[in-house]
């Protein structure tokens, strides 16, 4: 099973951008998919779950009103748009799969599947 996570890059304070993952060996119809992010010399952070079966979404206080995540089951790829920008977005994302139960939705040991992480940078 891997999951591969793309669209990171670099830029500016204010820009977008929309990451993918899609996975191989799994159906993303089966799990939970989150997406966490791990800046340098911080702890990784659950930015954003979709919640398998019924869709329910989860964002942190950090990026509530400014990413969306969605997810297309019949492409078996899983979206993170990220808006509004700012430096502290700055991290490696990465997507995982899982199905933790609702109170661990946001630990990432719950999660056995991982893509190897994309890189954003927000910098002027």
């Amino acid at each position: 099973v891997q999951l591969q996570a793309s669209g990171g890059g670099l830029v500016q304070p204010g820009g977008s951008l929309r990451l993918s993952c899609t996975p191989s060996g799994l159906s993303l119809r089966s799990y939970t998919i989150a997406w966490f992010r791990q800046a340098p010399g911080k702890e990784r952070e659950g930015v954003t779950v979709s919640k398998v079966g019924n869709g329910m979404t989860y964002y942190s206080d950090s990026v509530k009103g400014r990413f969306r995540v969605s997810r297309d089951n019949a492409k078996n790829t899983a979206w993170l748009q990220m808006n509004s920008l700012n430096v502290d977005d700055t991290a490696v994302y990465y997507c995982a799969a899982g199905t933790p139960i609702l109170s661990a939705q946001c630990d990432s040991r719950k999660y056995p599947y991982w893509g190897q992480g994309t890189l954003v940078t927000v910098s002027s």
